[in-house]
């Protein structure tokens, strides 16, 4: 195998067992909230993005759009998010998240930073500040071959 090739294999494997490790930590801070993983993920999205239609919110997350509306059901129950007609199109109804999901979501990212914390504490910040660099890098170029994917 050549060098590259090595490199190659050696970075998807750290970085399928970091993404893991961060999932089950994830997880393991949401069982303090009244929301699941999915439930995250969109509350996340909706936030992020701003009032999304079931079905856009269903291509973001990579959910059937039935699966995506059980979501957003369960979510509305919760007091986390609403639905609301959009003003210039009564026809289209959008995902509009409430107080407490906003609120959920700025505590839950907390817990996860000061979990980052945690676990680069000792670190030297010049070494923190390469990963940053190189994650940066990574997200770019990750971006850059997915738009070649979606433009096809």
């Amino acid at each position: 195998m050549e060098n590259i090739e090595k490199s190659i294999v050696e970075s998807e494997i750290q970085l399928r067992k970091i993404a893991g490790m961060i999932k089950r930590k994830g997880r393991n801070i949401l069982t303090s909230y009244p929301i699941t993983s999915p439930q995250f993920a969109a509350l996340y999205c909706v936030i992020e993005e701003g009032d999304l239609t079931i079905g856009e919110l269903s291509n973001r997350i990579g959910l059937a759009f039935s699966t995506t509306t059980d979501i957003v059901d369960r979510m509305e129950g919760n007091g986390l998010v609403k639905r609301v007609r959009d003003e210039k199109d009564r026809r289209v109804v959008r995902i509009h998240a409430l107080d407490k999901g906003r609120e959920i979501l700025r505590e839950v990212i907390h817990k996860r930073q000061e979990y980052l914390g945690e676990v680069l504490d000792g670190m030297p910040n010049a070494q923190i500040d390469q990963l940053n660099e190189l994650l940066a890098l990574l997200l770019d170029r990750m971006q850059i071959v997915d738009e070649k994917y979606i433009s096809r």
